[in-house]
């Protein structure tokens, strides 16, 4: 038998792009988190200029869309064998940065989920010992995989609600979530316009540093900040970067660690839940503790009140821009039309059989929950209440930040809002601080047959801690723990979240916290 794509080393190869679709087989064998791959063929170096070569290996999550022999699916049947005509601004960037693409990654159907359960290709696991399959998280639970066993240098995903963090902090990786804004979207399939960011995946915070601020040390190597995309709407102007770049450290001269111990961390008071499991709140008391011993760092409680609905809010908002989103798919504009229906047109919808066999259920519940909180009955008491919870969250974070927001006016906020708890630096408020110390998910990663048993609802309380920098647009990042478990260890994950545009010296407080905690 000739070996497949799946069975190879494909790190380092450059590629001719023919589609080598995995069989079920290959797909269940090695852990279901490629949907697709390239051919690998006899490298050719005299045909590829030097400046091109394979530098990183590189998975894209099967959301983003790839040159044209690679499909874009969004793991789902209405976009069975699609192949997009254009590709993502970042993809693009990525290959002139030396990037060679390994493969398209398994998913939730359209980036709806927290486990990776919901796909046309079967559920994403990271697999285990004894062989019981582990849940890999969601929704970039495919690119989280490759990362983790080594199959890649650099994973793409999307983060949504916390579809880069969560998968990282249940397999072990380093997750990490950009400023809204910052990285275009342009050949995203977008889930929710609002909330929807490129995310990066790897074992090398030092790697996605360089790629977001720049090497500083080679000249004239600008990082991924400083690039406006006009065919993204939501990509900041050039002048914006500027400016904000400009109120930031890390962008135009390297941060360097030492500055760790002048840098306040706030520990959120209602980041610590009752369902919260006891030894990742160990790990977060841990984590506490070496940034105060190690570095010298001063930390202390915060609170972020609005925090209680934060997920209530995301869970509105979300679905009803996925409803308009997905409004498209109808077998006529953009779809796979089901032939083998009779038409429905005289008797209705006419897209009615396509979209029911089209999409998956939890798609179809989001959809059918977005299509509610929009019409003219419950948009008042759902959506707009959603927006001024969302507005109120971020509100929250800039009260906290020692670092003014740059994209809004400072806000007044009264005291009378805080819990007794907080001890007030002075007269004009409790101490703000650089960044935000938390778990990134509530428990451990749970086995498959678990979550696939699950109800839609238990499944989101999976997302409390990263929703809420997700509505503020904020940059996060998850840093992999180690924790004893039964029968062995697990993986937790510790998320810092900063201000906005304070990418780069997140990234930098990340690398070293990340060294230490690896170290011990």
């Amino acid at each position: 038998m000739s070996p497949t794509a799946a069975s190879l080393d494909l790190r380092g190869c450059d590629w001719d792009y023919v589609i080598m679709p995995l069989t079920a087989d290959e797909r269940r064998r090695h852990l279901n988190h490629f949907i697709s791959q390239p051919a690998p063929s006899t490298p050719k170096p005299d045909s590829v200029p030097p400046q091109t070569k394979s530098q990183f290996t590189l998975a894209v999550k099967d959301n983003i869309a790839t040159s044209s022999s690679l499909p874009t699916t969004c793991a789902s049947n209405i976009l069975s064998g699609y192949v997009s005509p254009i590709e993502a601004t970042i993809v693009t960037q990525l290959r002139a940065l030396g990037a060679s693409i390994t493969g398209k990654t398994n998913l939730d159907e359209f980036g709806m989920g927290s486990h990776s359960t919901h796909s046309a290709f079967g559920p994403a696991s990271q697999g285990s010992s004894e062989e019981v399959p582990i849940s890999a998280g969601g929704s970039s639970g495919g690119s989280a995989v490759a990362v983790a066993n080594n199959e890649v240098d650099l994973a793409l995903g999307t983060d949504t609600g916390g579809s880069v963090r969560l998968p990282a902090a249940y397999t072990g990786v380093v997750g990490y979530k950009p400023s809204y804004g910052m990285i275009s979207r342009y050949g995203v399939v977008p889930y929710a316009n609002s909330l929807d960011t490129v995310g990066f995946l790897s074992r090398d915070i030092k790697r996605i540093r360089d790629l977001i601020a720049g090497n500083q040390g080679e000249a004239g190597r600008a990082g991924l900040w400083k690039h406006h995309d006009p065919n993204d709407p939501t990509s900041l102007s050039l002048p914006a970067r500027l400016r904000c770049a400009g109120q930031r450290q890390g962008y135009t001269k390297r941060w360097e660690k030492e500055s760790l111990k002048e840098i306040k961390f706030g520990i959120p008071l209602e980041y610590n839940i009752e369902e919260l499991d006891p030894k990742i709140r160990d790990a977060w008391s841990a984590g506490a503790e070496l940034l105060q011993q190690e570095f010298g760092a001063k930390v202390v409680p915060v609170s972020l009140p609005t925090t209680k609905q934060a997920l209530a809010a995301y869970y509105v908002i979300a679905p009803a821009e996925a409803s308009s989103n997905l409004a498209k798919y109808d077998g006529i504009r953009y779809g796979k039309r089901d032939e083998e229906a009779a038409s429905d047109a005289a008797g209705g919808v006419l897209y009615a059989a396509t979209r029911g066999k089209g999409f998956g259920e939890e798609v179809k519940r989001r959809i059918l929950l977005g299509s509610y909180t929009l019409s003219s009955e419950a948009m008042d008491n759902y959506f707009i209440k959603a927006q001024r919870v969302r507005r109120l969250v971020r509100r929250d974070f800039n009260r906290v930040f020692a670092l003014e927001n740059p994209l809004h006016e400072r806000e007044t906020f009264s005291l009378s809002d805080l819990p007794e708890t907080i001890e007030l630096e002075d007269k004009w408020g409790p101490e703000e601080v650089d960044f935000l110390l938390c778990p990134t998910a509530p428990t451990l990663a749970p086995k498959l047959a678990e979550v696939m048993d699950q109800a839609s609802v238990d499944s989101y309380m999976n997302d409390v801690f990263t929703v809420p920098a997700s509505l503020a647009g904020l940059p996060a990042i998850s840093i992999p723990v180690r924790i004893a478990s039964e029968g062995g260890s697990g993986t937790a994950g510790l998320q810092l979240i900063g201000q906005y545009w304070d990418d780069a010296r997140l990234l930098g407080v990340a690398e070293a916290m990340a060294e230490r905690i690896q170290a011990r």
